[in-house]
This record gives C-alpha cells, sequence and structure tokens, in this order.
C-alpha cells in the first residue's frame, strides 16, 4: 500500500540520538533519514561511560537490528505503524549550501543532505530535527524547515507543578482544627481544594492565622507541616519547612527541589539525609560534570582529582555551612569526618556511580537541570529497596548546549511525577544567604 502523501520526513541531527537513542520510535508514521555524517560522529562516542556513550552504542545496536538490503537504498521498515528509516550517502556540495557556508563541517554536511533530500522529495514535508540552535537557524536560512526534538519538552513553564499553593481567608475554626489534631483534617467545605495532589503543601492563612500543612493522598486529610531542625540546620520559610517535612518523610522515596542558587535546596537534602543517617547505609551527594563550553574535562591541567575538584566543590560547601553549625566539642562535627573517612558519606562526579544498583541509600543529585530526562530515568531504575533519591536544581540555570528550560531532566521529572503517592516537590523561592545575594539573583 504506498505511503500516504501527508507523511514527513524528518532529518535527525547526532545531538538528537545522543539524547534518546530510541527517538526514532517517536515520529509516528513518518520517515526518518540519518545523514552518514550522523553515523560517524556516533562512533566517536561509543567508547565512555556517560549517558551519551550508551545513548551512541544503543542506538547503532537498535539500527543493526533495522539493517536490511535496502538501508542505503530506499529505507527499511521502524517497525508496525512506522515510516522508514534510510542512511544517506553524502553528495557533492549543494550549490546553495556553498554559496552560504565555506566551511566543511559535520553540522553543514548534514544541512547538505538535507538540501539534496528536499529537491528529490519535492512532494514531502521535510524537516531537520536538531537539539543545536545555531543548525537551526543555518537550516532556516537555506529555506529548510527546523525544530527541537520535543518528545519529552514539558508544554510550558507556567504549567510546571510548584507544590506549593496558598490559600487565603481561611476560616479560623479550620486553622484550630489543624493546629489541635493529630491525624489530620478532612478538607471538608472550609476549603476549596478538592483538586489537591498527593503530597502538595498548603499555606492557610487569614488575617488573624496561618498554618502550614499538607495534603496526605491515601488518608484524604491535610497534615499540619512544623518548623523541624534538621542536623543543625532550621528552615527559614515556608518552603523550607515543606522541603525538610518532604525530606524527612519515609514514605516518600522520591523528592525534586527546584529554585534559584541560594534557596537551600542542596543543603537542606544534605542535613536531612544526615538526620536520617541511621535509617540507611550511605549517603550519597552527586553531581553531573557539564564542562565550561561543553569541553572535555580533558583540556584540564592536572590530575583527575585535580580536573574534578572544581566541579565538586560547591558540594563540600554545603557540607561545610553544616559543618560550622557545631562547636568543636558537639559530637556530631566529629560525625561527618569520620562519615566521611569511612565512606558513609560520598560526594562523587555523577558519572562515578552510574551504572551501579542502590540499596537503602540517601541518593542526593545536584544540578539535575543539567540531566538529560533519560539520565533521570536511568538513574531512577538503579533504586533498590530502602533507598531514597532527591533531585536538586534551578530549571531556569541550564549549563547543557542541547537542554532548555522545558527539555531538562528536572522539569520532566517534575511534569511526569505529579500525584504519585511517593513523589513530593517543592519549588523554593526565597533565596536564603544574603540580602546582597537575593537581590544580585533577582535584578542581574
Amino acid at each position: 500500500m504506498p505511503k500516504k502523501n501527508l507523511a514527513k520526513l524528518f532529518v535527525l541531527d547526532t545531538n538528537v540520538i545522543l539524547h534518546d537513542s530510541s527517538c526514532i520510535t517517536h515520529f509516528e508514521e513518518n520517515d526518518i533519514a540519518i545523514p552518514i555524517t550522523v553515523l560517524e560522529e556516533l562512533d566517536n562516542f561509543k567508547r565512555g561511560n556517560e549517558q551519551i556513550h550508551f545513548n551512541a552504542r544503543d542506538f547503532l545496536r537498535i539500527l543493526d537490528e533495522l539493517t536490511g538490503d535496502q538501508l542505503f537504498e530506499v529505507g527499511v521498515s521502524i517497525g508496525k505503524s512506522k515510516g522508514n528509516i534510510r542512511v544517506i550517502i553524502g553528495k557533492d556540495w549543494h550549490p546553495k549550501l556553498r554559496t552560504l557556508f565555506t566551511e566543511d563541517t559535520p553540522d553543514h554536511r548534514i544541512l547538505n543532505v538535507a538540501l539534496w533530500l528536499k529537491e528529490d522529495n519535492k512532494g514531502t514535508e521535510l524537516i531537520i530535527v536538531s537539539k543545536d540552535t545555531n543548525l537551526r537557524m543555518k537550516a532556516k536560512s537555506l529555506g529548510i524547515p527546523a525544530q527541537d526534538y520535543t518528545t519529552d519538552k514539558v508544554e510550558s513553564v507556567e504549567k510546571i507543578y510548584t507544590g506549593v499553593r496558598m490559600i487565603e481567608g481561611m476560616e479560623t475554626e479550620f486553622i484550630d482544627a489543624l493546629y489541635n489534631s493529630n491525624n489530620g483534617v478532612a478538607l471538608g467545605k472550609a476549603i476549596d481544594i478538592n483538586d489537591a495532589t498527593p503530597n502538595e503543601n498548603f499555606i492557610l492563612r487569614n488575617n488573624h492565622k496561618s498554618a502550614l500543612a499538607t495534603y496526605d493522598g491515601n488518608k484524604k486529610q491535610l497534615l499540619r507541616v512544623n518548623k523541624q531542625q534538621v542536623y543543625g540546620i532550621m528552615p527559614r520559610n515556608a518552603e523550607q519547612s515543606f522541603a525538610v517535612n518532604a525530606l524527612i518523610n519515609p514514605n516518600l522515596q522520591l523528592i525534586t527541589l527546584s529554585g534559584k542558587a541560594g534557596t537551600g535546596k542542596t543543603l537542606l537534602a544534605l542535613a536531612a539525609a544526615l538526620e536520617r543517617r541511621k535509617e540507611y547505609r550511605q549517603i550519597y551527594l552527586a553531581r553531573p560534570i557539564v564542562p565550561l563550553s561543553n569541553r572535555d574535562i580533558g583540556y584540564l591541567p592536572g590530575d583527575i582529582k585535580s580536573k574534578l575538584d572544581p566541579y565538586m566543590q560547591p558540594l563540600f560547601d554545603n557540607l561545610s555551612v553544616i559543618l560550622h553549625q557545631f562547636s568543636e566539642k558537639d559530637g556530631r562535627a566529629s560525625k561527618l569526618t569520620e562519615m566521611l573517612d569511612k565512606e558513609k558519606l560520598v560526594i562523587t562526579p555523577l558519572a562515578y556511580i552510574r551504572g551501579r544498583s542502590f540499596q537503602k541509600v540517601f541518593f542526593i543529585i545536584d544540578e539535575a537541570q543539567n540531566l538529560t530526562p533519560h539520565e533521570v530515568k536511568t538513574i531512577i531504575t538503579r533504586a533498590g529497596e530502602g533507598t531514597k533519591i532527591v533531585f536538586t536544581g534551578d530549571i531556569h540555570q541550564i549549563d547543557h548546549p542541547y537542554l532548555d528550560t522545558l527539555s531538562n531532566g528536572l522539569s520532566f521529572l517534575i511534569n511526569r511525577m505529579v500525584g504519585q503517592v511517593m513523589y513530593a516537590h517543592i519549588t523554593l523561592k526565597k533565596g536564603e544567604r544574603s540580602a546582597l545575594a537575593e537581590l544580585a539573583s533577582d535584578l542581574l
């Protein structure tokens, strides 16, 4: 049966595959073209332990399984109700490309393939898919439609769940009942939040009283949230109180904390982990390494420790803040040193613990906005019995060249996990470093 004329032809850039190795299964009945240059670039990513290296190898295996005699001719079927995939051998430089771009680069080779394909498939809409904004702009300058890979993108920033709501005009009787009850208070008619999601948090107040509460999805009740100190750190605002409450709740296995720099995300997570250390075999504090200008850390001088120290220093800074809460005679200070020495508390680059499974571990991943959705999924699926995973980050502060506010792993995770009884999210809004830091964060 001939293909419908409405089917599109998508030309994939290498970074789409490195972002999601299963990407070719997400284009419905449309056809896909893979420039041979993409395979050459993937070959450079086959060796290594980062997620992009796993993705390169995984995609090449998928492609190899699809391989037939026609892969380089008319293409082969991707699967039932899917289109065809074809690897395109490069041609001579297209006159239109030669006019604008003289340098021979992988990006320009991909554009060259797209130009020839567009001429050879005039009845089909051709679109380049790339996570590289510069390549997309170059494509448009040549009259080729181009778009980002949006399969795992959040719809909009405004729709990202915050985990916190303020309810004004609360009846005093309801607030009093919340303070007087040890088992929680049913929503009833006094409060119009029947759309509450499990573990959502509420600031309830009127002109006279206020209370902090979280919604228990199992009991269908609001539970009062108290301000609790964790390993010497006291919450300074409502959002921090909600965060601590979630972090020390043994029933919550997955937590996300988002917010700008200085809101206390990582500090609270680490303090809560230390407070609950007896319940876990180890505490892991990790972060992804996103080198400057996306260059490999190999270009930095020194041994591996010297290369990694600049990236890991912010985590040690948080540990130092906790340490300085105590006097030298306080046993909690010496306990921290002992935990580090015995590797009960491990601060490490995320790449060093990939591929492992974690049993009874309090696992904190900092700067999670620099992870792809696939990387986040990989981390969570490694969680064993008794493990708690906490992702912290600022979705507006992306260092990864191919991620943005809507496509990063932290935004994706928040969007997908809302409503799960073992999950909680809190957006921290108020900076607590200093008045100067808060002013700079807001204005600069």
